[in-house]
């Protein structure tokens, strides 16, 4: 190992290091770590803007834009006030059904984003009948971080893995002529969510919901402004059928994604006054994106590319190329084993990117590396969900609930909810992605 080696693995673990005990601000770190590397040689300044995917980063910040105005529209709150009355009364039916209803909206929408739209809704349910909003909003943050990764839109490690192995919308759904991640994460989410109505059961078997006074309100009162809401959520479902068709249309995602929220901006401040939404000027819209995450993100393709640039990444793969070669069912199952707690403690975007281009080097040796791409993603996602420095949705589900409450939740309350939660995720996703991802590519 030559000195550029070491000095790019030092800054890069100084850099992780700092964003995860929270020394000081993660963004800060992030950009320092991406001007240490260039200082000290291991790449430069030009290198750091290529190893970007801008492509991810448009399609990050376009879907927030869309994302602003389906929030706007009230279709989430009148869902959630939908599944408030079927509930009828049913505490445990309730919150799994809400969190169940959030884990499927973040396929489409980034995961805070989804927090922010229905921790509201929960608020409404907990101060109407008294109840602890902990439990259930940190519930509702699990699920919209786990099914993030089913499709290309939800999170950023799906985008990661298009940006590096190339994989299409579609991709998520069926690959390679088996099911893939849409599938997967479906049935695992389903065994998480059956396996949570039945302990909520026995949490709220005293409390009962009085939602009689329900039944003359009408859900639809919801949605303030009907032609905004059915506007607002046809672009969205335009442009994800435009991304679905990407490769037939011949233009990158980034670019469909940046058509669908300039025709949301310039549509709305054209006609804004023929809607009694409030419509935010560009300005607001502007300021409401988490520029924060994007100078991340940044920062992290940076980091990552410098890793590779200097030799690191490679170095990394040579090791673990020889158990993968003996066995790809052991490669696969540590992969996915150790990313899961490594990922419960680190913030699992930069772990996983570091690993997509470990893997993509071990592809270009001969192993077949869409199980281990596979493995990678769903454990790197699952396991995010053990602490707030995993997953960053859990971490402003976890404040709301706090200030809703009036109180400092414990870390044994966080961990009652959410250990379970990623043990029996993680484990009802190990067995069907080990029998149509592992095992065939094994024989």
């Amino acid at each position: 190992m030559g000195s550029v080696e070491i000095i790019a693995i030092v800054i890069f673990l100084a850099t992780i290091t700092v964003v995860i005990t929270g020394w000081f601000d993660s963004v800060i770190a992030a950009l320092l770590g991406v001007a240490a590397m260039i200082c000290f040689g291991v790449m430069t300044d030009i290198d750091a803007f290529k190893f970007v995917d801008w492509n991810v980063i448009a399609i990050l910040l376009s879907i927030w834009v869309i994302s602003g105005f389906f929030g706007r529209s009230g279709v989430p709150a009148y869902l959630s006030a939908v599944v408030l009355k079927m509930s009828r009364g049913n505490v445990p039916l309730f919150v799994v059904s809400v969190g169940a209803l959030a884990g499927l909206v973040s396929m489409l929408i980034d995961n805070v984003v989804v927090v922010l739209m229905f921790a509201p809704v929960i608020f409404h349910a907990c101060r109407r009948f008294k109840l602890s909003a902990f439990g259930p909003v940190l519930f509702m943050g699990l699920c919209a971080n786990f099914m993030g990764t089913a499709l290309l839109l939800g999170d950023l490690p799906p985008q990661m893995l298009h940006s590096v192995a190339k994989i299409e919308f579609s991709g998520f759904i069926w690959f390679m002529g088996r099911p893939s991640s849409f599938f997967i994460l479906l049935i695992a989410y389903i065994i998480t969510c059956a396996f949570f109505y039945w302990k909520f059961k026995k949490d709220y078997r005293s409390v009962k919901m009085d939602v009689s006074s329900m039944e003359d309100e009408n859900p639809l009162d919801y949605i303030k402004d009907k032609p905004f809401a059915i506007i607002s959520c046809g672009i969205f479902i335009l442009t994800i059928l435009a991304m679905a068709f990407r490769e037939k249309l011949g233009v990158h995602l980034g670019f469909i994604a940046m058509c669908g929220a300039l025709a949301s901006i310039v549509f709305f401040t054209l006609f804004k006054n023929r809607f009694t939404v409030e419509i935010p000027d560009v300005e607001e819209i502007l300021k409401e994106l988490d520029w924060r995450a994007i100078f991340f993100y940044v920062s992290l393709f940076a980091l990552v590319g410098g890793l590779d640039h200097a030799g690191v990444i490679k170095l990394i793969a040579t090791a673990i190329t020889p158990i993968i070669k003996e066995s790809l069912i052991v490669g696969s199952t540590l992969v996915y084993w150790l990313t899961a707690p490594i990922v419960g403690l680190v913030e699992h975007d930069a772990y996983i990117l570091t690993m997509l281009y470990v893997i993509r080097d071990l592809g270009a040796q001969g192993i077949e590396p869409w199980p281990l791409y596979w493995m990678l993603l769903w454990a790197g996602t699952l396991g995010s969900n053990l602490t707030i420095a995993g997953a960053p949705a859990l971490f402003v589900a976890k404040n709301l609930a706090d200030k809703e409450d009036q109180r400092r939740s414990t870390l044994k309350e966080f961990l009652s909810i959410s250990a379970p939660y990623v043990l029996i995720s993680l484990l009802s996703c190990y067995v069907p992605a080990m029998l149509i991802w592992v095992l065939p590519f094994a024989r």
